[in-house]
């Protein structure tokens, strides 16, 4: 992202199920990076709604977005010619 905006480096989009469920998704970033790198976020959007929620952490910004608001915004089309990296997460074994 850093070629194309110069205010971040990375944009992180993340689909959520429900209102619940973005918002959870949202507050677990936001409470691993305090626990892990004691990092705040330098703004919040959304949080109520939960529709749409963004952190924004200067370097790294997160989208986290219900499925219909994700289609309708489009990120990706916008932000076409900033490289991907597909990510797939590490199941932990219980």
């Amino acid at each position: 992202m850093a070629e194309l905006l110069q205010i971040t480096e990375v944009f992180v989009i993340v689909t959520g199920t429900s209102n619940r469920h973005v918002r959870t998704l949202a507050d677990e970033v936001d409470e691993q990076l305090k626990d892990r790198s004691d990092r705040d976020p330098l703004r919040v959007e959304g949080i109520t709604e939960s529709q749409w929620v963004l952190l924004d952490y200067g370097d790294v910004v997160l989208h986290v977005f219900q499925a219909d608001t994700r289609a309708f915004y489009d990120l990706e089309r916008l932000w076409a010619d900033a490289p991907q990296v597909d990510w797939e997460p590490v199941r932990q074994e219980a």
